[in-house]
């Protein structure tokens, strides 16, 4: 089975195809550094970064590529309040937005551009927009002049009177169209600037990410993604100077992901309900973020709540435990010729299920459900009395693997029991044996301090692991 994407585009769903065999060439848009990310930032970086896992999964080789908008009205305001050089806030919060995000799980990308970084290439894209006749210099300013490039508005599936309708020209402007929009902006008192063949200015938002994704992807790129807010105008405009300066294609496959609701609510800074990504991860384990944002299809809206992430707390927890449980019970397991085929075929079955629901537009939600059903079945054939050390493995290995494909690690089975903690659980069996259920109620305390819960069944001592 195709992998079959989403495009916001076309509004279907659509069999993926890329431009070179066995190679993706994918760019998301990054954070606007100037303060740390919230959590509606932190949703797209997981997002995506499960879909390049799950690419890669499948044998794709991709091209990741995130960029970081470093200079802008908002981290010069921020600079100003701080009292502070623009790329000295920009830097301290690049750094903050990477060791957030690697707590979460997410890959580092093959590159990740900045605009002061690429501001040669922006002023030549610019400089063959105005010789195209696509854009024009005003007084310092350079526009794109939006009625230029006929297929304006499809990504928003708006037409351009509709968008006409609702567009205005500020104070200071000098556009042509109320619908054109601003590719390089003149200096003003005080601000940062570069030199360029209009005057000291600086880019346009929308500029950066065409100049950008042409540089490290080339002309025409796989998938072009970001957050649902980024629709229109950011991906627009991206499409309609991309497209009318290269004469090509911008992106063949565009993914929005959905927003995030407070307690019901619309995640919003004037409503003062947005939670820092930073305080999170210090607050929760990363791995039950991550497994949270994955708990619904990344294009509908999710609503957070303290309750909801106790939830996928507990749900992520299950998970764990059946691997743990699975390689405890490991340890006194043999192999059963001619009874391992049905539950070997059966976990098999398993895998196949996750790919067929994460071939249909990286529907996680439904591939959590496959992982609960794998453990369950888990759970179910360590009642047997006896098991395979083959069966066991394999349930293993296909619970460790599709974890791997959310993003989430299991511990490395040297941090399961370490010798002290064997020890004391051989101590109990023994003490249990010789009725001192005094010393076993003791131990049992002990290991209940060291995280491990221990539960007595008729096949013996199993333990799992409790909450950190």
């Amino acid at each position: 089975m195709a992998i079959r994407i989403y495009n916001t585009l076309t509004r279907k769903k659509e069999a993926f195809q890329t431009l070179e065999e066995g190679k993706v060439r994918m760019y998301v848009c990054g954070p606007t550094v100037y303060n740390y990310i919230h959590i509606g930032n932190a949703r797209p970086a997981i997002v995506f970064d499960t879909v390049r896992r799950y690419l890669e999964y499948r044998g794709y080789e991709v091209k990741y590529v995130l960029n970081f908008t470093d200079v802008d009205d908002k981290i010069i305001k921020a600079a100003r309040e701080l009292g502070e050089d623009v790329p000295i806030v920009a830097e301290r919060f690049i750094h903050a937005y990477l060791d957030d995000v690697k707590a979460l799980g997410v890959k580092e990308a093959a590159h990740h551009p900045r605009v002061t970084e690429t501001m040669d290439e922006i002023i030549d894209f610019i400089a063959k927009l105005i010789e195209k006749g696509h854009a024009y210099e005003a007084d310092g300013d350079v526009y794109f002049k939006t009625r230029s490039f006929d297929g304006y508005g499809k990504l928003s599936h708006q037409s351009i009177d509709e968008l006409r309708s609702g567009a205005r020209i500020q104070i200071g402007e000098k556009k042509q169209d109320p619908l054109d929009f601003a590719l390089w902006k003149q200096v003003k008192p005080g601000e940062i600037a570069w030199d360029s063949p209009w005057g000291k200015g600086r880019p346009g938002w929308h500029i950066e990410c065409s100049a950008m994704a042409k540089k490290y992807l080339g002309e025409t790129i796989d998938i072009h993604a970001g957050g649902q807010d980024l629709t229109f105008p950011h991906h627009e405009n991206e499409i309609a100077q991309s497209e009318a300066g290269n004469g090509k294609t911008f992106a063949n496959y565009w993914m929005h992901n959905g927003y995030i609701n407070i307690d019901n609510e619309k995640m919003s800074k004037s409503l003062g309900n947005f939670v820092l990504a930073h305080d999170l991860i210090e607050q929760h384990e990363p791995d039950v973020v991550r497994f949270f944002m994955l708990s619904v299809h990344y294009r509908n809206p999710i609503n957070f709540s303290e309750e909801l992430l106790e939830g996928a707390k507990n749900s992520l927890e299950r998970i764990k435990n059946a691997y743990y449980n699975l390689e405890h019970r490991k340890q006194s397991s043999t192999n059963l010729d001619g009874e391992e085929t049905d539950w070997l075929q059966k976990i098999g079955t398993y895998q196949k299920r996750f790919v067929s629901e994460m071939d249909d537009d990286f529907n996680t939600a439904n591939a959590i459900a496959v992982l609960f059903d794998l453990t369950k079945d888990a759970n179910v054939y360590l009642q047997s009395n006896h098991t395979s050390e083959r069966v066991i493995e394999k349930f293993q290995e296909s619970i460790s693997s599709l974890l791997i494909v959310l993003g989430i690690q299991l511990a490395e089975d040297e941090d399961l029991l370490d010798e002290e903690i064997e020890e004391l659980i051989q101590k109990r069996i023994e003490a249990r044996k010789n009725k001192d259920f005094a010393l076993a109620d003791k131990i049992r305390d002990d290991l209940k301090e060291k995280h491990i819960i221990l539960e007595d069944t008729p096949q013996g001592t199993r333990w799992k692991r409790g909450q950190l």
